[in-house]
């Protein structure tokens, strides 16, 4: 009888103890990239998009602002090591070159190669993971952001306005080698995140958008396409969402990119079941899918 009872007080103790085991147990992250938190404070930002007045080009906007919050970012572009990893785990399409320098920035993504890296992270870490809007990269990028108006054209033929970006952005100084240098080649900013406008251009999750500035300063959007996105880097440009290599095409306006990468924003959160599939929803609508 005593015997029995003993038995059974293990048994239970047991079975108490096995929730709490797991439940405290530590999640592996995937990936070491280290997060940088940076505090919200005002900063300005030119808006991104194509401007008109009254028909005619404009320019953008240029706007004090403030982010609701600070942001958690990391502080540099994701490898290609991490790639790989997200690639052999079945999360991201495999590309051949991922393997190659892995401790190099991984390039030649697409918008929707990142945005498969980021559910995937986010799904290993239970943290929302995601690519950055186009301002909160020039938050995070502080004083590597070059703010260059585009000379304004008047055009009798359209074209004229394309070529004048196109000229001025070939002007620009541009970083002296071509393929991705190791991390922390072109420095850190204000922020300690490193290599903001070197040679590795960043992917941002900002839709492209026509917008007409009436009489008033209001500024209306005339049409979203979200199948081209910003693209953050030396200079700001806009991309065809499934464009790898912008050497072969996909450039919207402008000096085409260098290379094609990213880097992610952390949002302390833990996602639910529903959640993430409300997410992975909204992600098929806007690749098209």
């Amino acid at each position: 009888m005593l015997l029995a009872m003993k038995i059974k007080a293990a048994i239970t103790a047991a079975a108490l103890a096995s929730p709490i085991a797991l439940t405290i147990a530590p999640v592996a992250h995937p990936v070491d990239s280290a997060i940088t938190e940076i505090a919200a404070k005002p900063f300005q930002y030119r808006l991104a998009g194509d401007f008109s007045r009254e028909g005619k080009p404009a320019e953008a906007p240029l706007r004090n602002v403030s982010l609701p919050a600070g942001i958690k970012i990391m502080n540099r572009q994701v490898t290609a090591g991490e790639y790989a990893r997200c690639a052999d785990d079945g999360g991201c399409p495999k590309i051949p070159h991922a393997s190659e320098m892995v401790d190099r920035p991984m390039v030649g993504v697409s918008w929707r190669d990142a945005t498969a890296y980021a559910e995937w992270l986010t799904n290993k870490t239970g943290v929302l993971h995601r690519l950055p809007t186009d301002e909160e990269w020039v938050f995070a990028a502080g004083e590597k952001v070059r703010d260059e108006a585009l000379p304004l054209v008047d055009p009798i033929d359209p074209a004229q306005a394309w070529i004048a970006r196109y000229e001025a952005e070939a002007n620009r100084a541009r970083p002296g080698a071509f393929d991705p240098q190791p991390v922390g080649s072109f420095g850190r900013n204000e922020n300690g995140l490193q290599d903001f406008g070197g040679n590795v251009w960043e992917w941002t999750n900002t839709c492209f958008l026509r917008i007409t500035l009436e009489p008033t300063g209001t500024a209306r959007v005339t049409n979203t396409n979200c199948g081209v996105r910003v693209v953050q880097g030396a200079h700001r440009t806009y991309m065809t969402d499934f464009i790898r290599d912008p050497r072969t095409g996909g450039c919207a306006a402008g000096v085409p990119p260098a290379n094609l990468g990213f880097r992610l924003v952390v949002d302390d959160e833990k996602l639910s079941a529903a959640y993430r599939i409300v997410e992975r929803g909204f992600a098929k609508l806007a690749v098209g899918l």
